[in-house]
């Protein structure tokens, strides 16, 4: 079968125009194809196969469930540590003696998030200043409390902002 010229000078451009394409196809594929070669030389280095890729990764996943689970264990115990800390704090200031001026006396009330803690109070008079401790359990005290260490355990126990 042969050709004529008018065929052949068709079938001459559009061969050379599929030509074109099937190489800039290749390019594509060439570069696509080191592109992902590089992102597997990342992930698994020259000579490792992918089974010892997976046991690294799965003892590297073991060590940090390990480190979370030791934060999660000081946490708890952090959390444990701050309920008994001094979280809550009352401060009343009073005048208790009519022949002294200001405010310098007062109670403090120094308690954990139970309510547990101590009261403290200071009695100043032109004479002399006296201190007085008494132990809080659950916002109450076996000690007979004045009315300004009441309020300071009142004024620590508020919730806050009231």
């Amino acid at each position: 079968m042969q050709l004529d010229e008018r065929t052949l000078s068709i079938a001459l451009p559009v061969l050379v125009v599929m030509m074109a394409a099937l190489a800039l196809w290749l390019a594509l594929l060439q570069r696509s194809y080191s592109a992902l070669r590089q992102r597997l030389r990342r992930l698994v280095p020259e000579g490792a196969g992918f089974d010892e890729v997976l046991d690294r990764q799965h003892r590297r996943l073991e060590d940090v469930a390990g480190r979370v689970d030791a934060l999660n264990k000081l946490h708890r115990e952090l959390e444990e540590l701050t309920q008994r800390s001094i979280q809550k704090v009352g401060v009343v200031r009073f005048n208790p003696f009519a022949d002294t001026g200001g405010d310098q006396s007062f109670a403090i009330a120094l308690l954990d998030a139970e309510g547990n803690g101590v009261v403290l109070s200071s009695l100043h008079s032109r004479a002399d200043t006296r201190i007085f401790a008494k132990q809080v359990l659950a916002g109450r005290s076996r000690h007979q409390l004045s009315d300004e260490e009441q309020d300071a355990i009142r004024k620590a126990l508020a919730p806050a902002g009231a």
